[in-house]
Formats: C-alpha cells, sequence, structure tokens
C-alpha cells in the first residue's frame, strides 16, 4: 500500500524489474498469510463454540505463535520462487503494468519467453494456498453451524453465530476482489483495461481499510468512541 501510495502521490511512472519482483513477492506473501490468518480465525471460532471449556486449554499463546509462524513460513515457501521463475524471462514487450503495482499474472505478459511454468505454478500456487483456505475456512463453517443448530436454546444459537459475523464479512472482503481480479487476468482478455485498474484497487486498498471498520462495528466499546468522536 505505501508504495501503490507513493506512485500516485510522487508521480513515479519507472520501476526496475528488481524493484518490481521485490513487490510482487511481499504482495503476493502477505496475501498468503492474511488467507492463513482468516483460516485461523474460522478455527478460533470453531473451538469457541464446539468447545467453549477447553478454549483456553487448546488456543494457548505458544500454541497460537506457532501456527502464526507456521503460515508465514508456508507463505515464504509457495511464494518465494515466483519472482524466481521471472528472473528467467526475457522482457521484450510492452512494460506498462494495469496496475501501479507488480503482480504475478500481469508481469508475465510483459516477457516474449515461455511462461507456461510459471503460469501453471502460479495457478497451483493459488489452488495451495488461497483455494485450500477458503475451502477449510467453508467446512469450518459447516462444523460450527451443524453445532450451533444442535444448540436447543434459540438465544444461545443467535449468540453464538453472532460471533462469527465480524469473521465472515472479512472473508467476504478478501477473497471476492482477489477472485475476481484472478479470473479477469487469467480469462478476461478482451475485458476493459479500466475494469482491471478497478479490481486492482479494490483487492489492493478496500480489505485493509474495510477490515477495522467491521471488526469496530461489532464492538461496543469502540463503536461509542467513534460516535463520541463525530459526535463532537
Amino acid at each position: 500500500m505505501p508504495t501503490t501510495l507513493g506512485i500516485v502521490l510522487f508521480n513515479s511512472r519507472e520501476i526496475s524489474l528488481n524493484v518490481c519482483f521485490a513487490q510482487l513477492f511481499f504482495i503476493h506473501l502477505l496475501e498468503c498469510i492474511d488467507s492463513s490468518v482468516l483460516l485461523l480465525m474460522a478455527f478460533d471460532r470453531f473451538i469457541a463454540i464446539r468447545d467453549p471449556l477447553r478454549y483456553a486449554s487448546i488456543l494457548t499463546l505458544p500454541r497460537i505463535g506457532k501456527m502464526g509462524l507456521v503460515c508465514v513460513l508456508r507463505g515464504v515457501a509457495v511464494i518465494l520462487p515466483l519472482p524466481i521463475l521471472l528472473q528467467r524471462f526475457q522482457y521484450c514487450r510492452s512494460n506498462v503494468l494495469s496496475h501501479c503495482y507488480c503482480i504475478n499474472q500481469d508481469v508475465m505478459k510483459m516477457a516474449c519467453s515461455d511462461i507456461r511454468v510459471n503460469s501453471i505454478y502460479g495457478l497451483s500456487v493459488a489452488l495451495l494456498t488461497v483455494g485450500l483456505d477458503s475451502l477449510l475456512i467453508f467446512l469450518s463453517y459447516v462444523m460450527i453451524l451443524k453445532t450451533v443448530l444442535s444448540i436447543t436454546s434459540h438465544a444461545e444459537c443467535l449468540r453464538a453465530l453472532n460471533t462469527c459475523v465480524s469473521h465472515l464479512c472479512a472473508v467476504l472482503l478478501f477473497y471476492t476482489p482477489m477472485i475476481g481480479l484472478s479470473v479477469v487476468h487469467r480469462f478476461g482478455e478482451g475485458s476493459s483495461p479500466l475494469l482491471q485498474i478497478l479490481l486492482g484497487y479494490v483487492y489492493l486498498l478496500v480489505p485493509p481499510l474495510m477490515n477495522p471498520i467491521v471488526y469496530s462495528v461489532k464492538s461496543k466499546h469502540l463503536r461509542a468512541r467513534i460516535i463520541r468522536v463525530f459526535v463532537k
């Protein structure tokens, strides 16, 4: 996001390929980590609803730290080959990107070499990280829903579901623009460039800007403080 805003504010239109590869690595790495965090949050909600009495003993701080470390290491392991593969290509086509930042699908279009290996690997990475995470999140909510429906009290059932609303909104904010951008880049060759640019900005800027709002709306304490600021 700082790089994107810097290009917009300071009209910096040219970046070297090495800088582009580094930017690509960190954007896709953070995307992979974000997806993993959403999966861990789904697991957290499942444990809190399925076995609340053992929640603190199951999700201890050391165990949470280890899961976070695994998410980071997984992201580095699967994303690092992307810029390495891109460095092997020769670039002889137009060096104008669809967005003001570098992503794998966009940079591949500038290469005049055979990009099938990179394309297959990029698709495999997407399926094994974001695709697998989204599937596991879906299965987590299937089990959450099964647990909630077994609760006899209607009020307790609604209270349990209410704890998942913010996480569901965060999941939709993260996956919807990302899937849309990926589909447009891979299958929408005849689509409008304006659509690609719009989806690119939505994908990069909307989730981190909206997530604090989503979680503050569900928090009475934060909501009261925000209202107090605007009322003054």
